[in-house]
């Protein structure tokens, strides 16, 4: 038994916890839970704990549903508040059922694949996510609960109170968080977490999105990481700052290039860029996430980069500073954070491998250039709906080889059948607009 292993059967003695919780994750991105107590953790250790994946999203078929989860201790901690009383948990890596092979459809391994991948060219991996989120009066009528705007500071702001309440939680449970805003929309808010290397930080997520919308609960109100709920209102993203650091040094910084990119940097940002089309149905996997990649709104619809032009898609970060990063913006918070950043890391590192040239960034807004002029300039722009999104990722050799064949064809088979169902969908927009003209 090793000494992480050791601490925590220390920890749950010491502080009476009576459940663990083993978390993981389907390939949606939806959080999967079973408690354990106490006297079984020595052994779900050793040898994990089975579970039919067959009812799992994504994972195996019913003759062949055994899967194993196997916890793992370096994310051991106790649930706070109400949450908690007592339980802890865990994250879990997933396996075949003698518990010697990792499990391909387990999104934690196909980003562990993509991060040892990038291990072997030198690179560790950092990621800072800001996830956006509205909070509402409930779920049935979402009705926005003030009136602010961006960095608002009002006397009864609900969310203020709120946001406070649910960084505790995640401070208490070893979850940084770098800061906290009322963002553009009423009752939009935004929470920044703290860089950490790219598991940590997509294990941060998962459990971010689960205390937040605990902690509207207990307050009678109801958060969503859905990408537009309202119409007419901003969407919800979920900026990415990503990094690659060699030993202590940060391989995207150099102070004698412009914008202190280095060339590092600039061929992984080409990279982003060149294959942005390919991997856009697993940054944005929902219908909805298209609804908020539209002109007029603070969220990206164009291929381009920029020091800090806020319509490109990606954006330098940290530029006053040695912690340059690249800020991609179009991913939304609804995401699954595993496949997320591992496509996202696919596609910068090929960028590096491959030596691709940076374009030059789009210093005007993207938003009032015509279509003639983004054409000049080479811009392409991101898809429009989830259809096209499927047919560009398809084709994808990148993303295909990112995921793995499991999750690869899953992801592509239950998209489309979700495409399929909003087609056949008569909408209360088309009700309106056309059942008493036609």
């Amino acid at each position: 038994m090793d000494k992480q292993q050791e601490f925590v059967l220390r920890t749950v003695e010491e502080r009476d916890i009576r459940f663990i919780r083993l978390w993981f994750t389907d390939v949606l991105g939806f959080l999967k839970s079973f408690a354990i107590t106490p006297a079984e953790l020595e052994d779900a250790f050793e040898r994990g704990r089975e579970f039919d994946g067959s009812a799992i999203e994504g994972y195996a078929r019913v003759q062949e549903a055994d899967m194993v989860a196997k916890p793992d201790p370096s994310t051991f901690q106790v649930l706070p508040g109400k949450a908690g009383g007592g339980v802890a948990r865990m994250f879990c890596d997933v396996l075949t059922p003698d518990g010697s092979v990792p499990f391909d459809a387990d999104p934690r391994w196909v980003l562990k694949r993509n991060l040892e991948r990038a291990g072997k060219l030198g690179f560790t991996v950092y990621v800072r996510p800001e996830l956006e989120f509205y909070l509402f009066d409930d779920a049935e009528h979402a009705r926005p609960l003030d009136r602010g705007s961006y960095f608002d500071q009002t006397p009864l702001d609900l969310g203020r109170d709120f946001r406070r309440v649910a960084i505790e939680a995640l401070e208490g449970m070893g979850i940084p968080v770098m800061q906290s805003h009322h963002e553009i929309g009423p009752s939009q808010h935004e929470i920044d977490l703290r860089e950490a290397d790219a598991l940590t930080t997509a294990d941060n997520i998962m459990t971010c999105r689960l205390v937040v919308k605990e902690a509207a609960l207990e307050r009678q109100r109801y958060a969503t990481f859905m990408p537009k709920p309202i119409e007419g209102l901003p969407g919800s993203g979920m900026d990415t700052h990503l990094s690659l650091f060699e030993g202590e040094r940060n391989a995207f910084f150099d102070p004698t290039q412009e914008a202190r990119l280095s060339k590092t940097a600039r061929s992984f940002i080409a990279g982003l860029l060149v294959h942005a089309r390919e991997y856009t149905a697993v940054t944005n996997q929902w219908i909805n996430s298209y609804k908020r990649l539209v002109p007029g709104f603070d969220a990206p619809t164009k291929i381009a980069w920029a020091q800090r032009n806020r319509s490109a898609m990606v954006r330098v970060g940290g530029w006053r500073s040695e912690r340059v990063d690249v800020e991609v913006r179009a991913p939304d918070p609804a995401a699954n954070p595993y496949l997320a950043f591992a496509v996202l890391l696919a596609a910068g590192t090929k960028g590096v491998e491959e030596d691709y040239q940076l374009p030059p960034e789009a210093g005007d807004n993207l938003g009032n250039m015509t279509e003639a002029e983004l054409r000049a300039a080479g811009i392409e722009a991101l898809p429009v709906d989830l259809h096209e999104a499927l047919a560009a990722m398809e084709s994808s050799e990148l993303v295909a080889e990112a995921l793995g064949e499991h999750v690869f064809e899953y992801f592509l088979r239950n998209k489309r059948s979700d495409w399929q169902a909003y087609q056949r969908y008569v909408s209360p927009f088309e009700r309106d607009r056309y059942l008493a003209l036609l």
